[in-house]
């Protein structure tokens, strides 16, 4: 029940309220005369209009001043000196009690609008009845003494007032309250309406939320038959649909209020504004659990780019729901939306030239997600700058660089980049160079170089088609040897283990062979310097012979025979690595 205290639901309070007390202080613009052309002259009154005539007459009566809304009725200037202020009380509380129509469906044209069965200078506003009692409720259009056209409530429809007002009856609910609640009146409506309207609201929301749990009820059950829990679609749409439901239901304690026609015309467009937010409310919830079924099932399925454009779709559907609301109640409202969308049109026009590079940075995004070029999660390469997709926007492209700075990036600017994107790699390049001492002989050169090999075919994480490793070359001090193979991992961090676990393996190579890395500098020899391992050396001039010997020289490879008899036989991670132990 706490949530009937969120600021939503103190919508519902805000309009019973603030629509109530409308018919007093807002202007007739809102179904009131339109303005007259410039060549014509303008009733003070604002009588050039069948609906300038109708809320004027209301407002007049409602403010009590019967003498000025004795000049909207179609009488003599004598009997209206007579009998006008009367005539006019009376038809305030006939069309109060015994109205029926649509005060936002009367004409706001000068010369009224057609209707069928209907005189062409009269215009039928709605019906009045009371017991037995029917009559039109018509204006005419007559002509001014002053000069001009205006409206008037036909003297066919003041004939009929006097029996209606006789066969009206005074409510049952106003004889059982004090008499200060009905005989007080607060912006021209009694106290009791008021206090009735302030009481259907915390009524109103508790039937809205009774309502709810009655609709829930059965899936409850199912659920509750098939052990499940209650999905976020449904949590998701509670809070709209309690909301129209209260505001239904409030309409309703409303209705048979029988609110004054003015503050009743007021309330049912400030009704309609709050039903036209609770149901756009209820589309972008649903809009948003559809959504996020159809992402998660292409992330699942592996599309995590139309994942993304499903949440970029998703921002622009909802920002339609909110323009199209946005018309709805502007309409409600009374105003003319024919020129609103013509100008939006016009306005269009000139947004679409200054806001150009945002119409590119959207389809930009638009773009990348439909090419699946980026996803949310990739690590890529964005010119010379590396980070982590955190969003797609329809604006930019945030990303987390390794520095843990966020990096934003115009779409547009984003989709004519060259995009390297490292999350794709199925596999990573290791490659690098070997400087070796220049006393290195041939035969410890021909060492590193079979054995290195023989441990690009033994090593489990190394990809054996392709990789090599060549003497290339003499640099300036050094011999160079250069190693090229794709370590079988798309994941860096593993990479950088095998990467440091193959760079020790040939460290322990070049260490076996006698030799060692060379330096940048030269070397200088004195008389105590031992020079290179002899034994070593000898060691490994002797397996060099060997090879040549038993025509197993592994130049320029190891037979096939070979390569198969040791592929993958080296262990990986070493027997003494802390990670081998594990397993």
């Amino acid at each position: 029940m706490s949530s009937f205290f969120k600021p939503a639901h103190w919508l519902l309070f805000y309009v019973a309220i603030s629509a109530a007390a409308s018919a007093q202080v807002l202007p007739t613009q809102l179904g009131g005369p339109a303005p007259a052309p410039a060549n014509q002259s303008q009733d003070l009154l604002g009588r050039d209009t069948p609906s300038g005539t109708v809320f004027g007459f209301l407002q007049a009566a409602q403010a009590g001043n019967y003498s000025t809304a004795a000049q909207y009725l179609q009488m003599s200037n004598a009997r209206r000196g007579a009998q006008g202020e009367d005539l006019a009380a009376k038809l305030k509380v006939v069309m109060d009690r015994a109205f029926s129509g649509n005060l936002r469906a009367i004409s706001n044209q000068r010369d009224g609008t057609p209707q069928e069965g209907v005189a062409l200078d009269q215009q039928r506003i709605g019906i009045l009845s009371a017991g037995d009692i029917d009559a039109d409720l018509d204006v005419v259009h007559v002509s001014d003494p002053g000069g001009g056209r205006i409206w008037l409530v036909s003297s066919e429809t003041l004939a009929k007032v006097p029996d209606l007002y006789e066969q009206l009856q005074v409510r049952q609910v106003e004889t059982r309250l004090p008499g200060f609640l009905v005989q007080h009146q607060f912006l021209g409506m009694p106290i009791w309406q008021w206090l009735a309207i302030l009481v259907a609201i915390p009524v109103a929301a508790v039937l809205g939320w009774l309502a709810l749990q009655i609709v829930k009820f059965p899936r409850y059950l199912w659920l509750r038959k098939h052990k499940q829990f209650p999905g976020a679609a449904w949590t998701a749409t509670s809070s709209p649909l309690k909301l129209i439901f209260g505001a239904a239901i409030h309409d309703l304690f409303v209705m048979y209020l029988r609110l004054p026609l003015l503050h009743r015309h007021y309330y049912q467009i400030a009704i309609g504004v709050v039903f036209i937010i609770g149901f756009n409310w209820l589309l972008s919830r649903i809009l948003q659990q559809l959504a996020q079924r159809v992402r998660e099932r292409a992330i699942n399925a592996g599309s995590r780019g139309t994942g993304s454009l499903m949440l970029l779709g998703e921002r622009i559907l909802k920002a339609l729901i909110l323009i199209f609301a946005l018309f709805l109640i502007l309409g409600t409202l009374g105003f003319n939306m024919t020129t609103a969308l013509a100008g939006l049109g016009i306005g269009g026009i000139a947004v679409a030239f200054a806001a150009q590079k945002t119409l590119e940075n959207l389809f930009g995004g638009i773009s990348l997600l439909g090419d699946e070029v980026i996803h949310v999660g990739d690590v890529c390469r964005f010119g010379e700058r590396v980070g982590t997709v955190e969003d797609i926007s329809l604006r930019s492209t945030r990303i987390r660089t390794p520095e843990r700075t966020e990096l934003s990036i115009p779409n547009g600017s984003l989709a004519t980049m060259n995009l390297e994107n490292l999350s794709r790699r199925d596999k990573i390049l290791f490659n690098t160079k070997l400087g070796l001492r220049y006393e290195t002989s041939p035969d410890q050169l021909r060492y590193v170089l079979a054995q290195t090999r023989r441990l690009f075919y033994e090593h489990p994480k190394v990809e054996t088609d392709g990789a090599r490793i060549r003497f290339i070359g003499y640099d300036n001090s050094a011999l160079t040897l250069e190693v090229f193979c794709y370590v079988l991992t798309w994941d860096n961090a593993e990479f950088l283990a095998v990467q440091e676990d193959l760079l020790l393996r040939i460290m322990d190579i070049v260490d076996a062979s006698g030799t060692s890395f060379a330096f940048p500098s030269r070397t200088i020899y004195v008389g105590r310097d031992l020079g290179l391992d002899k034994v070593k050396t000898a060691a490994a001039a002797r397996e060099v012979q060997r090879w040549r010997e038993n025509s197993k020289l592994p130049f320029p490879d190891y037979a096939p025979s070979d390569i198969s008899e040791f592929s993958n036989s080296l262990a990986y991670p070493q027997p003494d690595s802390a990670l081998r132990s594990r397993k």
